[in-house]
């Protein structure tokens, strides 16, 4: 992560803990407080308008509910391996498309 990104990351963390609104000013006010130097406003600008309207404690809060420590990763992985199997069922749809456009007996540069 760049000292830009960790530096607007720490700034909006400060304003959501004071439940103050995130801004791309106010998070350049503060990395300027802050003195770290070479920050680009296009960094704080990109963080206030992708948390524009979120709530930052609600998200963080989200992260760490997620029941027992045995039970998060088992569930995790059986939701992965379906999401798994959902895209191999559709990369052979993918293919069969492709064969069937070959047996036509034309092609692009034909």
């Amino acid at each position: 992560m760049s000292t830009a990104e960790l530096a607007s990351s720490y700034a909006a963390l400060i304003l959501a803990d004071e439940d103050v609104p995130v801004t791309a000013d106010k998070l350049q006010t503060l990395i300027k407080a802050a003195n770290v130097v070479d920050i680009e406003p296009i960094w704080t600008s990109l963080f206030a308008k992708a948390l524009e309207g979120k709530d930052i404690k609600e998200i963080l809060s989200a992260i760490g509910s997620g029941g027992g420590a045995a039970a998060g990763p088992a569930a995790g992985g059986a939701a992965a391996d379906g999401g798994a199997a959902e895209e191999a069922k559709a990369e052979e749809k993918e293919e069969e498309k492709e064969e069937s456009d070959e047996d036509m007996g034309f092609g692009l540069f034909d």
